[in-house]
């Protein structure tokens, strides 16, 4: 069966500064103080940024005093890897199928 990867999910990764975010937080728990001093963007650009990869369920908050704290979902980007590993399975499979032209 053919699995179709989520377009939603591959545009939110596919901005340069969410994926900075991502494999940031892939290595540890951090707040946004945290993530503009690694990233260098400005507080409010990161917080949209943020608010985007929560909206799509790629991370999640951990409210701790003042601060908020965001985690890695890894089994957001695991269902994303495995529709991607499905998609190769297929083409290895149809290596060997052409259509022919009309």
């Amino acid at each position: 069966m053919l699995t179709s990867v989520d377009p939603d999910l591959i545009r939110v990764l596919g901005d340069p500064l969410r994926l900075k975010i991502v494999t940031l937080l892939a290595r540890e728990t951090l707040c946004t103080t945290h993530l503009v001093e690694e990233t260098g963007a400005k507080q409010t650009n990161l917080s949209n940024h943020l608010k985007v990869l929560r909206e799509a369920g790629v991370v999640e908050t951990e409210p701790c005093g003042r601060f908020t704290y965001y985690r890695l979902r890894p089994e957001v980007l695991a269902g994303l890897s495995e529709q991607f590993a499905a998609l190769a399975d297929s083409a290895r499979g149809a290596a060997g199928t052409k259509r022919a032209c009309p």
